[in-house]
Formats: C-alpha cells, sequence, structure tokens
C-alpha cells in the first residue's frame, strides 16, 4: 500500500517538475503501441519486447492492462497483438478535432517572421486551389490580388502546382483540361503561353522528386513563390502552405534554405494532422 502511495506520488512529481518531465511508464507504453501501430498486422509478443528493446514479462504487463481498456486486442487464434477497437475510436476523434487552420497559423506566422515576406495557406476548393489564410511580413509588399478566397491557376501558381502533382489526377483533370486550352499570361515572356503535356509531366515531376514547388513570374511579374504540401494521416494532400515575395528578395532555390524550411515546417503541420514519414507519397 505504501508503495503505491510512493509510486504515485513520484509520477505525479515527474508530471509537474520543471522542464515539463512526463511519467516514463506511459512513454514506455505508446513506445510499445507505435510498434504495433507500424507493423501494421498483428504481432507476436517476443517480436515486440525485441523491437522495444525491453523483456517479455514487461511487455506483457503492458499488453495486458491495455487489453482491459481496448487500446490492444489479443487475437485468439495466433496469439498476436493488435491494435483493438479503442485505438480506432480514438483516431477517428483525432481526425475529427484536427483542424488545419487552426495547427497551421501559428507555424506560418512563425515563417513570415523569420523571411519577412507574406505566407498563405490553401485547400483545394470546388473551384480548384483557394486562399484560405494569409500572413504579412515584415518585408512584404502589398498583394491585393491574392486575398483569402481568391482561387488560383493549377499550372500557373506555386500552390496549383503542389496539388496538381499530389492529387489522384481524377480530382484536377477538368481544371487541368481547361487551363490547357486556354493561353496562361507569362509576365518574363510578355505573351500567352499554352502548356503542353509534357510541360505538365515535367511539373509533376519535378514537385515530387523536391516535395517542393516553385512559380516565377506567373500570378504577379516580378514575384516568386515557394509552396509545400500539408498531408493528412494517410498520405493525402489536404493543404498547401505557400511563400511569396519578389524575385531576387527570396532565395527560392529548390535546395535553399528557406525552401527547407518551408518543407520542413508543412511537415511539422501534417504531423499535427498524423503524418509520418512512412506515410508519405
Amino acid at each position: 500500500m505504501a508503495k503505491s502511495a510512493i509510486t504515485a506520488k513520484n509520477d505525479s512529481e515527474q508530471a509537474t517538475a520543471p522542464g515539463r518531465r512526463g511519467i516514463q511508464s506511459i512513454e514506455v507504453g505508446f513506445r510499445i503501441l507505435d510498434v504495433i501501430r507500424k507493423a501494421g498486422r498483428p504481432t507476436p509478443l517476443k517480436d515486440i519486447a525485441d523491437a522495444c528493446d525491453l523483456t517479455v514479462p514487461n511487455v506483457h504487463y503492458y499488453l495486458v492492462s491495455f487489453q482491459k481498456v481496448g487500446v490492444v486486442q489479443q487475437h485468439a487464434d495466433t496469439g498476436h497483438y493488435g491494435l483493438g477497437p479503442y485505438a480506432l475510436r480514438l483516431g477517428l476523434a483525432a481526425l475529427e478535432q484536427f483542424d488545419v487552420f487552426s495547427s497551421a497559423r501559428p507555424i506560418m506566422e512563425e515563417v513570415a517572421a523569420i523571411t519577412g515576406h507574406t505566407v498563405f495557406l490553401g485547400v483545394w476548393g470546388n473551384k480548384g486551389p483557394t486562399i484560405v489564410y494569409r500572413v504579412e511580413g515584415a518585408r512584404s509588399r502589398p498583394l491585393l490580388e491574392l486575398r483569402v478566397g481568391s482561387v488560383l491557376p493549377l499550372l500557373s501558381s506555386a500552390l496549383g502546382r503542389n496539388f496538381l502533382a499530389h492529387l489522384p489526377a481524377a480530382s484536377t483533370r477538368e481544371l487541368l483540361d481547361i487551363e490547357m486550352e486556354t493561353p496562361a499570361d507569362r509576365y518574363d515572356a510578355q505573351a500567352a503561353h499554352r502548356y503542353t503535356p509534357q510541360e505538365v509531366e515535367a511539373i509533376r515531376e519535378e514537385v515530387r522528386k523536391h516535395h517542393i514547388s516553385r512559380c516565377r513570374h506567373a500570378l504577379l511579374p516580378h514575384f516568386t513563390s515557394l509552396s509545400a504540401p500539408v498531408f493528412d494521416m494517410l498520405g493525402s494532400m489536404t493543404a498547401g502552405i505557400t511563400l511569396m515575395g519578389p524575385v531576387g528578395a527570396i532565395d527560392d532555390d529548390l535546395a535553399s534554405d528557406t525552401a527547407q524550411l518551408l518543407l520542413e515546417k508543412s511537415r511539422a503541420i501534417s504531423r499535427l494532422a498524423g503524418w509520418t514519414e512512412d506515410a508519405a507519397p
């Protein structure tokens, strides 16, 4: 009895101590659950223990408790362990509660503060890539053409190119066909440009290769933009964060520190949605 009281006291102290220390037993338990999640199939007890670098009896104690609350279930025919019904309910609840706008806002403000330029969040709306939020940086120039609610082109915007590369072809086909039939203004060439199927495929391949898209002199003269995708837990693109500023003021090389910052921050938002590296397209 005294031992239980001491254990409870220690757990409480760990949870409230300076430096945001947690409860070690909970962290170990979630290590075990993560092994089961990544396995993708019911897993033998010994394999779970080996993957966690724990003893079989120790892991078994955790699994017994997890079974009682329904997070884990043991399959009667094999004795192997898989995620249980409560784990499914937790996942569905997390999906319902996730709000990309709320999750992205502080991260976008950080990017705008670091770069000094405009950052906007876009989603796929019923008319195509649509701006739903915008943050100004200290060096931002007024971009009246890119308001919240603006619908951007698929081929001549960095956000649009990201959706083109990551959404199923059926989702973008109608808009793509329209844009390929209609010449787009190109400020750098001072002439209209009609995209060929080869150019479209090259855009897709470049975005998928670098995991980030770029578009210069297209939406606005002398402006450039970089856009990075936000994924959900299944690896599907749900949004994109885009950085935009004058050509020359932003290093828009796809391997630049600016591009890597944007990519890192978009992945941070994706992780909040349950995305992991193993779900990357």
